[in-house]
């Protein structure tokens, strides 16, 4: 409970932070607010000395009510004005600071490390980043709209009703805790509730993104009714704990209408009593009795913003955990790789695991010389696209360092380090957009006639002009209804275009037919000529031409050297060519 409670305690100072920068718009909704509430606490007295103009049949002063009538509409208009002006700024305010949560939201997810991404459902991420700010939103606009309000109009009522008849707001004064107390006590419940219905909606969210990106491999292995019965289970606990968390905070309105009903029966209660006694007018009693009905109204209003406020701190409590989340170290006061690369590339005793108790790379040592293309094989699951991902510094080494052209990449820019080296990867990666937008994605000011040859070297230029517009025709998500060869044509042809002084080729043909992948072959070959090149492969019927194969297993390079040595050697790498190869 206490954890819950310093969760939300921080989600809280945290919304505050974001609040803070529109102070001055907060100041004037205030003052609005100020207006609204004066004016229309101000109308009952008025029409109370309006009914004491009205002392029985025939005894009206009309010419003393007139202006009283005309006061109340000029109270009211005004009164209404200043609720609207009131609700663009609460509008705008809320909007701005949902504006810049979610924007922190997303800057942060430009910088949190692999490991975070990996460990979390991209569905659980999507959800926090729009429907729990949705609901966030939902939340603090209540709060603006009624919280604030609700709060002055209680203060300025008691003022009212002391200054009117002190005797009779005391009643109101002894009975008003039980209302707060009522609130206060459902409010504490409904936290834990809102936030575990939260986090289920996130796992629906999650469940629901998974099936429809492998809805292929869903319908190909018939596993439909299992997909369905996942969802059907996500999505039954999460009406469980909807309906328990809305029952919950629902309770809260009907409880305080109690407590308030008994403030304005005890209030009618004394000020007829008092009226009798001729310690109050009709009129103020009228007065009185419109003011208990103000007083109670924003209990009913608090009570639900509240609840609503529940909702929304737990909500913002799982934003604020994405956004504090701690990400990559920065690269502030860091220096820049010269450019253009030379390529020299050393491994020096280096060690990396994804986990603590897994280990996976162990004392790595490689150095590899200026234009030398280096092959990488081994088992799956041994570490190759791992050595990798550390090259690129997706992630960080545990022990050791790794120096590119004499610097260790951990005391360079990532940007500059990645600006010399071209990837193209097993896993094709597309945007929303044309085909040149996808083409364009490391040279966004490549002329036309630079697009055009990158795909003509990189045999994609036939596919593309036989689309409906070419280079202008624009695909969908991950490369939409495209084949998975003519998506690796498009990543190599955007790898052609970028032209960078160093390559990783991860797998980079797997997925083209072999009359194309020997002419891909042809133009890497020109395209690596002088170049230092890491080459991942696992048909090794691609590599044979390279100055170095670098044989990893169990995380560890237990043989090193050309092809012909390392048939030469009869060791592991042997055996995986002739498991290839052998007649």
């Amino acid at each position: 409970m206490s954890n819950s409670k310093g969760k939300k305690r921080t989600a809280a100072l945290r919304t505050l932070h974001y609040i803070k920068s529109y102070t001055p718009l907060i100041v004037v909704s205030l003052l609005f607010a100020a207006v609204n509430v004066l004016l229309t606490l101000y109308i009952p007295i008025v029409v109370g000395d309006a009914i004491d103009l009205m002392i029985g049949a025939g005894r009206v002063d009309f010419a003393a009510l007139k202006p009283l009538l005309i006061r109340v509409v000029a109270c009211a208009t005004t009164a209404a004005l200043a609720q609207w002006l009131m609700s663009l700024i609460n509008n705008r305010v809320t909007y701005c600071v949902v504006r810049d949560v979610r924007g922190a939201a997303f800057k942060k997810l430009q910088i949190l490390p692999l490991s975070y991404i990996d460990s979390q459902g991209s569905g659980d991420i999507i959800s926090r980043m729009v429907a729990d700010v949705d609901q966030f939103a939902d939340g603090l606009l209540m709060g603006f709209s009624q919280f604030f309000t609700g709060i002055m109009t209680i203060i300025c009522t008691l003022v009212f009703m002391l200054k009117l008849n002190f005797g009779i707001a005391l009643v109101v004064i002894f009975i008003t805790p039980v209302s707060l107390f009522v609130a206060a006590f459902i409010a504490k419940r409904t936290y834990s509730m809102f936030n575990l219905q939260s986090r289920t909606r996130a796992e629906q969210t999650s469940l629901i993104d998974e099936m429809i990106t492998e809805q292929k491999v869903v319908r190909a292995f018939g596993y439909e009714q299992h997909s369905q019965q996942r969802f059907d289970d996500v999505n039954e606990r999460l009406r469980r704990h909807s309906l328990r968390a809305t029952f919950f905070s629902s309770i809260t309105n009907p409880s305080t209408r109690f407590v308030n009903a008994l403030v304005y029966a005890g209030v009618g209660l004394t000020g007829a009593l008092a009226a009798i006694g001729g310690g109050i007018s009709v009129g103020g009693l009228s007065c009185f009795l419109n003011y208990a009905g103000q007083y109670t109204k924003p209990f009913n209003e608090i009570s639900g913003v509240i609840a609503e406020l529940q909702n929304a701190l737990a909500c913002a409590e799982r934003i604020f955990d994405l956004i504090e989340t701690e990400g990559e170290t920065p690269d502030d006061g860091k220096t820049a790789l010269p450019q253009p690369l030379r390529g020299e590339v050393r491994f020096e005793d280096v060690s990396f695991s994804y986990s603590p108790d897994r280990p996976l790379l162990q004392n790595i040592n490689l150095d590899v010389r200026v234009g030398q293309h280096v092959a990488i094989v081994c088992p799956t699951g041994c570490g190759k696209t791992t050595l990798i991902n550390l090259l690129m510094r997706f992630f960080d080494v545990n022990g050791g360092r790794i120096v590119i052209d004499g610097e260790d990449i951990r005391d360079v820019t990532r940007q500059s380090l990645r600006n010399g080296i071209g990837m193209v990867l097993q896993e094709t990666w597309l945007q929303s957009g044309t085909i040149r937008d996808n083409i364009t994605l490391g040279k966004p000011d490549a002329t036309q006639e630079e697009v055009v040859a990158a795909a003509k070297a990189a045999h994609a230029h036939s596919f593309i002009k036989r689309l409906p517009k070419g280079y202008d025709t624009v695909i969908g998500e991950d490369g939409g209804s495209l084949s998975q060869g003519q998506r690796q044509l498009l990543c190599i042809t955007r790898l052609m275009l970028c032209n960078p002084p160093m390559l990783i080729l991860d797998e980079a043909t797997s997925s083209i037919d072999t009359r194309t992948e020997q002419r891909i072959q042809r133009a890497f070959a020109n395209l690596m000529e002088g170049r230092t090149t890491f080459i991942v492969a696992h048909r090794l019927s691609t590599i044979r031409e390279a100055d170095m194969i670098l044989v990893m297993k169990d995380g560890n390079i237990i043989e090193q050297g050309t092809h012909a040595e390392l048939l030469a050697a009869d060791g592991f790498y042997r055996t995986l060519y002739n498991s290839q190869f052998a007649k």
